[in-house]
């Protein structure tokens, strides 16, 4: 029998080894995000929105890479917890092989729809050449995403969370000093513009991918990817996508967010877009970490649902959300106090309509880091304990139902500065709903964790 230190570390010393290579490696990828924007930035405001445009699209196929690696992930972290490892290893080894399927549908986006996604978006010529040179390298090399993204997942459900942090910190740093290398021809490589930001992307991934499939099929793990001989499970797959597919269109909504957002604010002037493309890369330095923070609960509160121990489960919760409270109100600190400097650092040209446009933005869109941390803990322990679509429907409630019909009212009959305003508006509607749902799920099954069926509470 393997021991796990899921089922046997102290919570919160546990809850802090399991997050900070998570909170690292994606605090990396915030820190790329930005330093990406910063060089594409400096070609032009149309170049950040050909980007910007593009992102809902890449931001889909992160979605479907994530969402079916929190399948992977919860799934594996429960049978652990049961004690059944056979079961762990073939679902191990049918969301490595579910990576390659994923990757099919971005492979004829990028090949066939990036141009005419482009034209839909803007009818501005540099745009939609540079949007769709981005987008079709994006979409062509996103197979190695999938991988990479299967490869932590797994190793992360077996609570190592070193390697990911690894793989995800060299591909990162990787990515930010190849930037103005590709994009303005440094050395012998030619000058790229916005492709160039994309070849660097890709080379990152490149590196990120070798890492994890070295660790992962030439170290020792308390899970086995088993590709030789694998008989298929429908059944398996069935359990992965209980879960990841509310994940995967939970994050995916965010894709057709951005994508309606785009829309409205195109409307009004291509800075407003630019604007929020900014806030998109900044606003990663508050949610990655705590992003990083729900990779590290997660495993944790799925093996001790599996373990039947509800102490553990709880009070994982818990300080999980005591964490991510801590760190978005530092976040909504810095956005009220320091708007004009966080712009300043994508503004080279000194466009002041960019700052009368994002100052109020970014101060109103903050408003809701702190119920949107109730919000990212609530859903962490529904995909660990098996109920992904409760996690979908907060996020339909809080997005498609909140942000994006408010937004059109707003900008309909208020003006762009209300716009900012449906972000803070939904977040406390998704709040409301998280609440009401985790104490229903509390007294129906969580409560009764550990207790047989004809014992009283």
């Amino acid at each position: 029998m393997r021991e796990n230190k899921m089922g046997t570390m102290p919570v919160g010393r546990l809850i802090l080894s399991m997050s900070w290579p998570a909170m690292v490696s994606m605090m990396i990828q915030a820190l790329y995000n930005v330093v990406d924007s910063f060089f594409v930035s400096r070609i032009g405001t149309e170049a950040l929105a050909a980007v910007t445009y593009a992102f809902p699209f890449q931001f889909m196929m992160i979605s479907v890479a994530v969402g079916t690696g929190v399948g992977i992930n919860s799934l594996i972290s429960r049978r652990l917890g049961a004690k059944a490892f056979g079961e762990a290893d073939q679902a191990a080894s049918h969301g490595y092989i579910l990576s390659f399927f994923s990757w099919i549908p971005f492979l004829i986006i990028g090949l066939f729809l990036s141009g005419p996604l482009m034209n839909l978006m803007t009818d501005t010529p540099y745009i939609i050449e540079s949007g769709k040179q981005y987008m079709m390298l994006i979409m062509i090399g996103s197979l190695m995403v999938f991988i990479q993204v299967s490869t932590e997942k797994i190793l992360q459900a077996t609570g190592n969370m070193i390697v990911p942090m690894i793989c995800g910190t060299v591909g990162g740093v990787s990515n930010m000093i190849l930037d103005p290398i590709m994009i303005f021809g440094l050395g012998p490589f030619p000058k790229m513009g916005v492709m160039g930001a994309a070849v660097a992307t890709l080379c990152g991934q490149f590196i990120s991918l070798c890492i994890g499939q070295y660790v992962l099929f030439r170290r020792k793990h308390q899970v086995k990817v088993k590709l030789k001989g694998l008989k298929w499970d429908g059944a398996i797959v069935k359990d992965i996508y209980a879960v990841g597919a509310p994940a995967i269109i939970m994050q995916g909504i965010g894709s057709i967010l951005q994508f309606c957002m785009n829309m409205i604010l195109g409307g009004f002037t291509e800075t407003a877009v630019a604007v929020m493309g900014i806030y998109g890369r900044l606003q990663s330095f508050i949610f990655m970490p705590v992003f990083g923070l729900n990779q590290g609960v997660l495993p944790i509160m799925g093996y001790n649902y599996g373990a039947k121990n509800r102490k553990r489960l709880m009070e994982t919760f818990k300080k999980g959300f005591g964490l991510a409270f801590c760190l978005m109100l530092i976040g909504v600190i810095v956005f009220q106090l320091f708007p004009h400097q966080l712009i300043s650092l994508f503004n080279s040209g000194g466009n002041e309509e960019m700052f009368q446009i994002g100052v109020p933005a970014f101060r109103a869109i903050s408003l809701c880091f702190l119920p949107a941390s109730f919000g990212i803990m609530s859903s962490s322990i529904f995909q660990a304990t098996g109920h992904g679509f409760l996690s979908l429907w907060g996020s339909l409630i809080r997005q498609l139902i909140g942000i994006i019909p408010m937004a059109f009212i707003f900008a309909r009959f208020f003006g762009l500065q209300m716009v900012w305003y449906s972000f803070p508006l939904a977040e406390i509607i998704g709040t409301a709903y998280f609440i009401i749902v985790l104490r229903y799920m509390y007294k129906k099954e969580y409560k009764r964790l550990g207790i047989a069926p004809d014992e009283p509470f």
